[in-house]
């Protein structure tokens, strides 16, 4: 994986641009390479080397602050082939899903690489992330983008295979589910997840999670069955006026958390 400990920009990293009223430009810095913006332009070799956070002039005089993205500004600006999960559920999932350095998970589907990326943070270079993907298109653009915010990474392995026919190389410590049916993979969870693990899938409307939630229970090999929901709100604070923003991250998804047991307290 790439090293982001440094504050030296290098060639190769992604880098928003932030403008004064807040925008984000999103490119990565190529030896040779131009940033054109707004009629302006600037070499990136002007910009490799410099510390994260420098100010910057384009050709034109406008100014900016080369910042490398966070994980969450990077999925907001980064190319899709699905719908991501943002992060304000990923930071959830990677808590309640108690992605920890060395872990073995399992994921599906791939999505635009978003929770993937997540998840092979939180598990280390110690730990591996195997990711299940039907659709070719979604998993191209997916690596795509894992390697150009990771750079090169030996613990991922991505698999062409419809994970409801079952899972291959179990046991895992932890299942993380982002597919419109993740009930039919309850009884493959079953047998290849290890004792007191995780099993957690996201969805989208109460009637997916109501049957989720009910294949679980029927199992009989889950306990500590929960389901939580994400909402998010961001303040003004400038002076005498402090107020909640008039808009909300509000409902994205459910995301349904379960721990594997020999069974279950009755």
């Amino acid at each position: 994986m790439k090293e982001r400990g440094s504050d030296i920009l290098k060639e190769g990293d992604v880098i928003h641009l932030l403008s004064r009223k807040g925008r984000r430009y999103q490119f990565q810095l190529r030896s040779g390479g131009k940033l054109h913006h707004s009629g302006e332009f600037i070499p990136h070799d002007e910009i490799i080397g410099k510390r994260d956070g420098t100010l910057v002039a384009l050709s034109g005089g406008s100014r900016f602050i080369v910042l490398r993205p966070t994980l969450a500004e990077y999925i907001l600006k980064m190319p899709r082939g699905a719908q991501v999960i943002y992060a304000k559920d990923i930071g959830v999932i990677l808590t309640y899903a108690d992605i920890f350095p060395g872990a073995r998970v399992l994921e599906a589907g791939i999505g635009s690489g978003a929770v993937t990326i997540s998840l092979l943070r939180g598990a280390g270079e110690k730990g591996s992330v195997t990711s299940y993907e039907i659709r070719e298109d979604f998993a191209e653009k997916a690596m795509e983008n894992i390697k150009r915010y990771l750079g090169e990474t030996g613990n991922h392995r991505l698999i062409n295979k419809d994970i409801y026919d079952g899972i291959d190389d179990g046991p895992f410590d932890r299942i993380v589910l982002d597919l419109p049916e993740p009930w039919r993979v309850v009884p493959h969870a079953v047998d290849n997840i290890r004792g007191g693990g995780i099993f957690l899938c996201f969805l989208p409307t109460i009637i997916q999670t109501v049957k989720v939630v009910e294949s679980l229970r029927e199992s009989d090999c889950f306990t500590f069955i929960n389901t939580i929901e994400t909402l998010i709100r961001h303040w003004n604070i400038d002076g005498r006026s402090v107020r909640p923003e008039h808009r909300m991250v509000a409902h994205t998804g459910f995301i349904t958390i379960a721990r594997r047991v020999e069974k279950p307290l009755s």
